[in-house]
């Protein structure tokens, strides 16, 4: 290990040029582990935003033009790593475009604990996302569940009247609606931080 040479205990150049990029190194570790749990709920913004990948978007206010065209809306239902059964109470509906529509789904909650998650959702083809409007939806919140317990749960919703001239959407007849539940981050995390207390 090589040292200033005037003196000895003080470190050299090449000693120096490692810390700093040790030092760098360590900074950049530290940018993409926040990165890494900033980018989920960033990347679900912007998609709620946008309607990128199909995502659908929150809605103020219904539509005040209903259009004298329909298109048929079928709903599908899954669960992940969730001991659920989730399923849609219709399997589509059709609807004028602009018209405001409400559809149920049923969750069973098949163990023994009361168990919270969140739904997760998107629309094919992922063009339509932009136009499927959400007035009110389950999948807003984290839902909880007793053991044991069936639930209702709804989605209020309408395609926005420009799905009818967008020539990416203007021929299709039909989207389909998918919703995911998977266990709520959230209630994962408070029961972390709850953990570490103990």
């Amino acid at each position: 290990m090589r040292t200033d040479p005037s003196d000895p205990s003080k470190p050299g150049p090449a000693q120096k040029r490692n810390a700093r990029v040790a030092l760098i190194c360590a900074g950049g570790i530290a940018v993409m582990t926040g990165a890494s749990f900033a980018a989920v709920p960033l990347y679900r913004a912007f998609c709620q935003l946008t309607g990128f990948d199909g995502t659908t978007r929150r809605a103020d206010a219904a539509s005040d033009t209903v259009l004298d065209k329909t298109i048929t809306v079928r709903f599908d239902a899954n669960v992940r790593d969730l001991p659920w059964t989730f399923t849609a109470q219709q399997t589509s509906q059709v609807a004028k475009i602009g018209e405001t529509k409400l559809a149920f789904f049923k969750v069973t909650n098949n163990s023994d604990r009361p168990v919270t998650a969140r739904a997760t959702y998107n629309v094919v083809p992922e063009q339509a996302g932009v136009y499927f409007q959400k007035l009110q939806c389950f999948c807003f919140d984290d839902q909880t569940i007793a053991a044991g317990a069936t639930i209702e749960v709804p989605v209020l919703y309408f395609i926005d009247p420009k799905y009818a001239s967008d020539i990416n959407t203007k021929g299709k007849p039909e989207v389909t609606l998918s919703y995911t539940f998977f266990p709520s981050v959230t209630k994962q995390a408070e029961a972390a931080k709850g953990d570490r207390k103990g």
